[in-house]
């Protein structure tokens, strides 16, 4: 594990290194990520400015699941889709060959290697969301601490199904498209779960698990959340890393290395 964490700290600087030599980009990011926010929450407005609400949940609420998924999409852009695409390159180039070779997991090295700053500032904006509607509904530390396990889950979850995607490259090679399929797919998770009709509902739960992302997270914080929702954020994070390592391996029994 030492070891790992090593490996870690060297991927990482040297990635952040590499990126901070064009610093424009990561303005452009922020002012990207703003307006984007700002469309959200404009959205979210046009619902409730004429006293509508979804059920059971106030306006500072639903601004808690936003402020999930902007978080969210932060940690997407900060360290999945860098490596996702560094997979499809390498097996595009032959590259994957030296990952393969090394004395470390190739699935951490894949997961792993890169990182960007260009997703921080939706990490920041998230949590200043989080933060100022907690502070509208007088959380407490409490609350919030109440939702790092179902976000962890969420994060987890989130990994292993853009990992499992990523590995998918080795027969199409290019997986963009499908990407933005899931990513269109991932929206849903701007609003809670209730603002969709029953049909979407389990579609967002047990086909796209959107609702274990947002919705779970933001309704323990809120303490509306349900022990059975939260082990079953738990079991379905576990049995997804577990089947996303089985899937890697199972993919490499069909990658044609360059030199053969």
């Amino acid at each position: 594990m030492q070891r790992y964490f090593r490996v870690l700290v060297l991927f990482w600087s040297t990635a952040i290194a590499a990126e901070l030599e064009y610093r424009l980009n990561f303005a452009i990011a922020a002012f990207s990520s703003l307006a984007s926010l700002a469309g959200s929450i404009f959205g979210l407005f046009l619902f409730y400015r004429t006293g509508y609400t979804f059920a059971g949940w106030e306006w500072q609420e639903a601004l808690i699941v936003l402020g999930i998924f902007t978080l969210l999409q932060g940690f997407a852009a900060t360290l999945l889709i860098p490596n996702l695409n560094r997979i499809v390159r390498q097996v595009q180039e032959g590259t994957l060959d030296y990952i393969l070779l090394k004395p470390i997991s190739s699935q951490f090295w894949l997961s792993a290697r890169a990182i960007s700053p260009w997703g921080v500032p939706d990490i920041v904006f998230g949590l200043v969301i989080i933060v100022y509607a907690g502070i509208q509904l007088n959380f407490s530390i409490a609350n919030y601490l109440l939702g790092i396990i179902p976000l962890f889950l969420g994060f987890t979850i989130l990994y292993s199904l853009w990992f499992m995607l990523g590995a998918t490259s080795i027969w199409f090679v290019k997986v963009y498209n499908v990407t933005e399929v899931l990513r269109g797919l991932l929206e849903a998770g701007r609003y809670p779960m209730v603002a969709y009709p029953a049909g979407y509902r389990f579609f967002f739960t047990f086909v796209v698990p959107v609702a274990f992302l947002t919705t779970i997270p933001a309704e323990a914080m809120l303490g509306k959340g349900q022990v059975t929702g939260i082990v079953g954020a738990a079991l379905l994070a576990i049995a997804l890393l577990a089947i996303s390592s089985l899937f890697w391996r199972f993919a490499l029994r069909f990658y044609t290395s360059a030199s053969s």
